[in-house]
């Protein structure tokens, strides 16, 4: 008999995906997710009745697999998914976190959070519907958020009546549009959430399709991104001084590695002042070890007294990012109120926030072909542009194409906390003064003046 040290022994040398949902209102996303959870034996009983107990009261014969996500009262009452609902599952095969995305256009914006960390997106159409902006919209995100791999889930298709046509059809013009985007790999695959066809298991009604089954797919497709191969990062997060008898000299760095690995007598770097020391110890969980990777939350010893804030970055140091105060980012506005040209604005990125003023937007992003509109002035809700930020202190960004973690920036209204865009940085913009000076003046008496 397995006892449960040996299940949680086989649980954890499966493979983790992080993977999210996403597409228009009424696609069935919910269902999809409901029926992964149900047919691949992830539901608690007392959830399954609790569902069955809801769709008998609304005169349902069979249970509304959907009510397994969307788990706010609103969303029941209004059949559609408002907030992002997170679910962990797993299969003798792999573990999975997934992201179950809103789909009304109204809350595109939080596909930004559920898809910015994940490995595998999984865009929904309603065959009967075919690619729609919304459509076009979250496969714009994906390649923005540059999630390797895509899989266009074709639902409905016992309302079209299984007929290959359709799906081939719509699986022609988003893979198109896709690749014009940029997304590397899209998977397209034929279902309906509603009866299970092609989702876990192979479907009797499809047998022209000869490709895997939806779950098949998130088992198989290789995890290929490894952050502990990428840029050694390490964000600062608090400086511990305990100033005891026990530890009189004793000043440690404390944080999570947000990418890459570090050794114990590694050169590093400290940025943006970039002064230069040595790793002498790393503290993990109380424990000194030799060297410790992401995502592991350490304390880092340097040999050198270093004033060390928090917000500053650590580096191996002969693998330095470009430190600079001009920013041009391609970005997701996600808050009801526009960005605009001279908005000032707090820039978070990893653990360190400054002061900022959006000095331009160059272009907006039409999605129906791909086009840049030039100059918008400002971008509204769900837009995606590019932006150029001038900020009052240096920062140390990645490209976000080479760091996800430290390639990404949130920009926040200073007056309440309100997030109002995702960002993501790409090549720095020259200042326009000509003079290849890229240091700022020190901001004015209000501060903002840079």
């Amino acid at each position: 008999m397995t006892t449960i040290s040996g299940q949680l022994a086989d649980l954890s040398a499966t493979t983790l995906l992080r993977f999210a949902t996403a597409g228009s209102v009424d696609d069935g996303k919910s269902t999809l997710v409901g029926r992964l959870l149900h047919d691949s034996k992830s539901v608690l009983t007392d959830q399954l009745e609790a569902v069955e107990r809801v769709s008998l009261g609304r005169g349902q014969e069979t249970p509304d697999l959907a009510l397994l996500t969307d788990g706010l009262r609103a969303e029941r009452e209004q059949g559609i998914t408002i907030d992002v609902a997170y679910r962990y599952f797993a299969t003798p095969r792999r573990r999975f976190i997934l992201a179950d995305t809103p789909g009304h256009v109204q809350y595109t914006r939080n596909m930004v959070t559920g898809a910015s960390t994940a490995e595998l997106t999984v865009i929904l159409v309603d065959a009967r519907n075919g690619v729609v902006e919304q459509t076009r919209r979250h496969a714009a995100l994906a390649a923005l958020l540059r999630v390797p791999h895509v899989v266009l889930a074709v639902n409905k298709m016992d309302l079209v009546d299984y007929a290959e046509p359709v799906f081939a059809k719509i699986a022609e013009e988003f893979t198109a549009y896709a690749l014009d985007l940029g997304v590397p790999e899209v998977t397209t695959v034929p279902i309906s959430a509603l009866a299970g066809d092609n989702v876990v298991e192979p479907s009797a009604n499809m047998d022209w399709y000869g490709g895997p089954t939806v779950l098949e797919h998130l088992e198989t497709v290789p995890v290929s991104h490894d952050l502990a191969d990428c840029h050694a990062r390490f964000p600062v997060q608090y400086v511990i001084r305990p100033q005891s008898a026990e530890h009189p000299d004793y000043r440690g760095y404390a944080g999570q590695i947000a990418a890459g690995s570090f050794r114990v007598g590694e050169q590093v770097a400290v940025l943006p002042s970039g002064k230069t020391s040595k790793v002498v110890g790393i503290d993990l969980l109380g424990t000194p070890v030799d060297v410790a990777w992401t995502p592991q939350s350490v304390t880092l010893l340097l040999e050198d007294d270093i004033d060390i804030p928090r917000g500053d970055l650590i580096v191996p140091a002969g693998d330095v990012p470009a430190v600079g105060q001009d920013i041009e980012a391609t970005v997701c506005h996600v808050a009801d109120r526009p960005l605009t040209v001279g908005q000032r604005v707090l820039l978070k990125h990893t653990t360190r926030t400054v002061k900022a003023i959006v000095k331009e937007i160059p272009s907006r992003l039409t999605l129906d072909d791909l086009s840049q509109h030039p100059d918008p002035g400002s971008l509204v809700a769900n837009d995606i542009g590019r932006v150029r930020v001038r900020t009052a202190e240096p920062l140390a960004l990645d490209d976000y194409a080479h760091s996800r973690r430290t390639g990404s920036f949130l920009l926040i209204d200073p007056a309440d906390g309100t997030t109002l865009t995702a960002g993501m940085a790409g090549e720095a913009f020259a200042p326009s003064d000509g003079d290849g000076d890229s240091s700022a003046p020190e901001p004015d008496d209000e501060g903002w003046d840079f």
